[in-house]
């Protein structure tokens, strides 16, 4: 059983790395798509950032999905593993398409298909999804409101300002507030990864309780890092330069709002998707402009993705599972 747990380690971490992979475009697209940093900067930023992030938030999201899924005490390690192979075929082939889909909820719709399969529907949390749900809704009209909201002050405040002067203050603020939210994005995404080695550990019988070691955060930390580093340029693209077209001022208010939606949710113990929070703050950055300044069209394509996530997920969790029953 120690072998099989330690291979779903493993497993958990690859998709922290394709988390961060997918998530890199969250926290820099903005200040890509706005010219403030190259390409290679931000992610150095973004990269350095994720792996702070849950050292300074605590770990009350990792307890979510380490008990707020499925039971913990129905769960087996090859239930968990074939959740992870779901939720990371779905990332993948989302990520090859440039959709900046949620990875937190291809996991959540992973681990959920896994315990269908495993045991039924009854073994299935409905006290935690409800929480994890309310996150889904929440995110991105927050996001959208708290963006315009920003976005609106900052041009009431600056509106008899040089648009030269303009821009290159909030060039030089947009860093911070980059790097703001890629340490937000680092807190409540890397947790879930430790949730689910500590939920790993728990079901093998290596620890006694669903508590967290040290070196299980920095283990995801770690792996989050590195897949932000090497992050997909297609979701950058989609992100930082399909939706709309932002100058410096928009890009941090749409950075400092969803980080502040993000550090919120990391204290709460919610699951939030990043990709909900800064596409959302993004459109209202937009709108606050001008609302015809957002490609509308490209955030109804990623609205699409976003509600087929978790069903498709949760299917595939379901079929590698079973595949996985056929040779134990």
């Amino acid at each position: 059983m120690i072998e099989i747990a330690i291979a779903a380690i493993i497993v958990a971490l690859i998709f922290d790395f394709v988390n961060g992979f997918n998530d890199s475009a969250n926290s820099i697209a903005t200040v890509i798509g706005t010219r403030v940093l190259k390409p290679l900067h931000a992610v150095a930023l973004s990269a350095i950032m994720n792996f702070v992030g849950p050292f300074v938030f605590g770990v009350a999201v990792a307890t979510t999905i380490a008990k707020g899924i499925v039971s913990p005490d129905d769960i087996t390690v090859y239930m968990i593993v074939g959740g992870l192979a779901g939720a990371i075929t779905w990332s993948v082939l989302c990520t090859y398409f440039g959709l900046p889909i949620s990875n937190s909820h291809s996991l959540v719709g992973g681990i959920m298909g896994a315990g269908i399969a495993g045991i039924g529907f009854e073994t299935l949390v409905f006290g935690g999804l409800s929480k994890i749900f309310a996150g889904i809704v929440i995110a991105p009209i927050g996001g959208i409101i708290f963006g315009f909201l920003l976005t609106g002050l900052i041009i009431t405040i600056f509106a008899n300002r040089r648009p030269k002067i303009v821009n290159k203050t909030f060039g030089r603020l947009q860093i911070i507030s980059s790097g703001w939210f890629a340490l937000t994005h680092g807190a409540n995404d890397g947790q879930k990864t430790m949730g689910i080695i500590v939920l790993i550990l728990f079901s093998a019988g290596l620890i006694p309780e669903l508590e967290m070691p040290l070196w299980v955060i920095f283990a995801a930390a770690t792996a989050m890092g590195l897949g932000t580093f090497f992050g997909g340029y297609k979701v950058i693209k989609t992100l930082g330069m399909k939706i709309t077209k932002l100058k410096p001022y928009q890009g941090f208010a749409a950075e400092t709002a969803g980080g502040m939606m993000l550090a919120v949710f990391a204290v709460l113990g919610i699951p939030a998707s990043t990709t909900h929070a800064i596409t959302g703050t993004i459109m209202g950055s937009g709108a606050a402009r001008r609302t015809r300044a957002v490609r509308w069209k490209v955030g109804r394509q990623i609205v699409f993705a976003w509600l087929i996530t978790i069903p498709g997920s949760a299917i595939l969790g379901i079929a590698f599972t079973y595949l996985i029953y056929l040779f134990v």
